[in-house]
Order: C-alpha cells, then sequence, then structure tokens
C-alpha cells in the first residue's frame, strides 16, 4: 500500500462525531427547561435517570407507555426549513397517548435519525421537543441521534419518541367506565395535527398542484403555515378535567378519525353518537375536501375533523367540564351522548351534518 493512500474513516463515510457533540452542545439548553424534581443527572449519559421514589405516594401506581412519531408531516417541514415546531406535534402524538388512561406524563426520550447532522437544526428539533415537554409537564430526561448518510439524504430526517406515564389503579380510566347516558365532549384541535398529511401531500401538491408559500384566503396565511400547525397537546388539560370533575374515559382523536379513535374505548353493548352539528370543522378540512374532490366519509376516516380529544363523562358532569376547560382556554362542546348498542354494528358513529 501507498504510504500516501489516505485510510477508510468514519468522516469519509459521511458521520461527523464533531457535528454530533455540537448539537448536544446546543439542544442542553432547551433540556434542561424540561426539568422535573424526579430527573437525575444531565444530558450526556448513556440513559437518562429518572428517581421513582416519587412513586411512593401511589397506593398501586401502573406505568403507562407510548411511542409515536409524526410521520410524513416532517417532510414539510423539511421543505420550508422549520424545525422548531416538529416536536410539539412529537410530543402530543405521544403524552396525549399516554393521558388517555388518566396517567401524568412523566418524561419521554426522542430518537431523531438525519441524513447529515447539522446541529442548529438538530437542536431547533430538540427545541421544539423541548417546549412541547414543557407544555406536558413531563420531563425530557434523553435522546439519540443518529446520522445515516447513503440511506437519507443530506437534508432528510425523521423522528420519534417514546413516554412514561403513571396513574393510580383506581383512577385508571377506560371502557369499563363509561355508562348509558353518559356525555361525550370535544375539545378543538389546533388544525390537522399529525395525522392524515399522506393524503393532504397528495391533495395539495400532486391534484391541486400548490407551492407551500400559497397564500390561501381561507387560512388567512400561506397553505405551508397551516399546514406546519403544531398539534395541540392536552394532558394537563385533561389531568386538570380529571381531578376536578367525574371522567370515564378519554379518546385522543389521531389516524383513524374520530369516530374510529372513539369507539376504541366504548365497552361492548354501548355506542357513541356523536352530532356534526354541534361543531364547525376548521377551514383546513373543507379546503382539503374541495381540492382533492374527497367524500366526507374519507375525511372522516384520515382526519380529526377539528377535534383532538374527547372525554366521557356522566351527564350531570357535562357543565362542570366545559367549565374547567374553559378557564384553561380549551375550546369544549357537548358533542354527543352514550346510548346501549342495538341497531349499531360498531362503538361509535357520527350523525347529522357539520354546522356552517
Amino acid at each position: 500500500m501507498s504510504e500516501t493512500t489516505t485510510g477508510a474513516s468514519y468522516a469519509a463515510a459521511g458521520v461527523d462525531i464533531e457535528a454530533g457533540d455540537r448539537a448536544v452542545e446546543l439542544m442542553k439548553e432547551w433540556v434542561r427547561k424540561t426539568r422535573r424534581p424526579e430527573v437525575l443527572g444531565g444530558l450526556g449519559g448513556f440513559a437518562g435517570l429518572f428517581d421513582a421514589s416519587a412513586l411512593k405516594r401511589y397506593e398501586r401506581p401502573l406505568l403507562a407507555s407510548a411511542t409515536d412519531g409524526v410521520g410524513t408531516k416532517v417532510d414539510l417541514a423539511r421543505k420550508m426549513g422549520v424545525y422548531d415546531t416538529i416536536g410539539h406535534d412529537l410530543v402530543g402524538m405521544v403524552v396525549d397517548d399516554l393521558v388517555v388512561c388518566g396517567a401524568e406524563p412523566l418524561f419521554m426520550t426522542d430518537y431523531i435519525c438525519v441524513g447529515k447532522v447539522h446541529p442548529e437544526r438538530v437542536a431547533a428539533i430538540v427545541k421544539g421537543i423541548a417546549e412541547g415537554c414543557v407544555l406536558a409537564g413531563c420531563a425530557l430526561v434523553g435522546g439519540e441521534t443518529a446520522e445515516h448518510p447513503g440511506l437519507l439524504g443530506e437534508d432528510d430526517f425523521d423522528v420519534a419518541g417514546a413516554g412514561t406515564g403513571v396513574v393510580e389503579a383506581d383512577r385508571l380510566l377506560g371502557a369499563d367506565r363509561i355508562r348509558t347516558g353518559d356525555a361525550v365532549i370535544a375539545m378543538a384541535s389546533s388544525g390537522l395535527h399529525s395525522n392524515g398529511y399522506s393524503l393532504v401531500r397528495h391533495v395539495v401538491f400532486d391534484r391541486a398542484g400548490w407551492s407551500l408559500d400559497r397564500e390561501v384566503a381561507e387560512f388567512g396565511r400561506t397553505l405551508g403555515e397551516e399546514l406546519l400547525e403544531p398539534t395541540k397537546i392536552y394532558s394537563l388539560d385533561c389531568l386538570a378535567l380529571a381531578r376536578t370533575t367525574e371522567v370515564h374515559a378519554f379518546s385522543h382523536i389521531t389516524g383513524g378519525g374520530l369516530a374510529a379513535n372513539l369507539a376504541r374505548v366504548i365497552p361492548d353493548g354501548l355506542h357513541a353518537t356523536v352530532d356534526r352539528s354541534t361543531w364547525t370543522p376548521g377551514a383546513v378540512f373543507d379546503v382539503v375536501g374541495t381540492a382533492g374532490r374527497v367524500e366526507r366519509l374519507e375525511l372522516e376516516k384520515t382526519l380529526n375533523m377539528g377535534v383532538g380529544m374527547m372525554a366521557v363523562v356522566p351527564a350531570e358532569s357535562a357543565d362542570a367540564a366545559l367549565t374547567t376547560l374553559a378557564d384553561r382556554g380549551v375550546d369544549a362542546w357537548i358533542a354527543g351522548e352514550i346510548t346501549d348498542r342495538a341497531g349499531h354494528t360498531t362503538g361509535a358513529t357520527l350523525t347529522g351534518d357539520y354546522a356552517g
């Protein structure tokens, strides 16, 4: 071998360890903002530490775990060069699955996969995740940034996260608590959230031929700004509702749409009827439906249609529940009721036409 021949190296293969180290330094200040008293140590260890002795106050603590990503919404963030909102989406997808059973989110970890580490970009993504964790009341105890040259383009990336929460066993929410006559309360979404973007992207780009900088009158802003609107995080609102009002169940409205997700918490023998006339979906849902000539049922089984979370409460608790949510700035309304399953083949159906 010639003495002038340069040997192979990790850097030559496309992995920049120094860039990864710089990304960690840039994200540390944001991770610190999520710290809870139970968190031990700092960022940079091999594992995040959480003091489980805090669970001693529980009679029978049940740990809840959830993991998720944000799907093809990351492609829009990449194309717009906006990286500090996608983390809100990631946190919302994880913690609001945890809170459905009544669990308080305790901590999260994240996984960011990139084609090439751009430290400021990775730090911006983590900034969004940290901000989401603050909104959810949970700690970001660690994560991983993986560089995959050759598998991903230099500007490509994806994110995923996992969260852990805790709920007292006798406070566990779910189908077994639901009774005939219960009220179904809907909580407004902030828009599309993080589901259905494969359909949305097909409609606005492939069928309508729009660009992300297109001004859309119905939105009062550009298409890209509307599509990147962060997912609303409901966890603290749901926990406050469960503390102040009797709640039987929550349902996080994500992929599969409103009826299918609500049906997941409805017990055999009972049925949830949701009246469309109780709300008007945001403009984005009508625009997507019209631009793509998408049938209403197809929209409803793909998108949240303006409802991001639902609560099932005793009818006599509905007014108090609405007051609690209003005090917290959550737009909510009574959207339906629980009846016997007789004559219905599924656990939940939508009836009527949307208002407006």
